[in-house]
């Protein structure tokens, strides 16, 4: 569904990229770990169309679509949640997610965020609140569900679980889980690299701009660099 190839993207004269390598596969939860700075993030911005690539090409589908915007990368089906959330804050809660589908013109956003609204009871019950008087938790379900607002093929999950309380975060994995098993396919930026890896079918870690490691999520679970790195305990290998 998704490849990048040898993708190098810059920050004026910094380069942030070093030739990223990275496929998603329909159907699939991919996770890219790493450190703070270890380029993330601007991969994500990189398949989004925040930022363009100096260097490589993304394709998605099978088309090259390397520099293309934002908006035109969002009707062909890609979707970012970025870190941070970025809800309109002096919006209520139904205006975001009506935001979500504002490039649409079928006749189902009504239903649409009606099945949203069901998915996340919170919102419906708080369809008026002004969006930026909820709590981390909440603003972060608004942020996926006005995403999926767009009808996305692929979701960008960026550091969704970010500042959230454990059972929140706990909460946000098993919508996760929930939204690919519909048929979504997902690429989950994330610090929180067991829970990560324990709903991913495939991972990838960074540093310093570069993918180092990639595998199975099982065999990275596994994997002696990454448990001693990201996993919080030491390796016995």
């Amino acid at each position: 569904m998704l490849k990048l190839t040898n993708v190098e993207t810059f920050y004026g004269q910094i380069q942030a990229l070093k030739g990223i390598d990275l496929e998603v596969n329909e159907g699939k939860i991919i996770t890219l770990l790493g450190a703070n700075g270890a380029g993330k993030s601007t991969t994500m911005k990189t398949i989004a169309g925040l930022l363009k690539p100096k260097n490589g090409s993304v394709e998605f589908n099978g088309e090259n679509v390397t520099g293309l915007r934002p908006d035109q990368l969002l009707r062909k089906g890609i979707s970012l949640v970025p870190e941070g959330r970025a809800i309109l804050t002096s919006m209520t809660v139904l205006e975001n997610l009506e935001m979500g589908a504002y490039q649409r013109n079928d006749k189902d956003v009504r239903n649409d965020i009606e099945d949203v609204m069901q998915r996340f009871p919170i919102l419906k019950e708080r369809q008026t609140q002004m969006a930026g008087t909820l709590s981390g938790g909440q603003q972060q379900m608004l942020a996926i569900a006005r995403a999926l607002l767009s009808k996305p093929k692929l979701l960008l999950l960026d550091e969704p679980s970010m500042g959230l309380a454990p059972l929140i975060v706990a909460d946000i994995f098993k919508i996760i889980k929930e939204i690919n098993e519909a048929g979504t396919t997902v690429l989950l930026v994330e610090q929180n690299a067991k829970q990560a890896l324990k709903i991913a079918d495939y991972g990838y870690v960074m540093e310093t701009g570069k993918i180092i490691i990639e595998g199975s999520a099982q065999s990275l679970l596994e994997d002696p660099r990454v448990v001693e790195a990201y996993l919080g305990r030491k390796s016995t290998s």
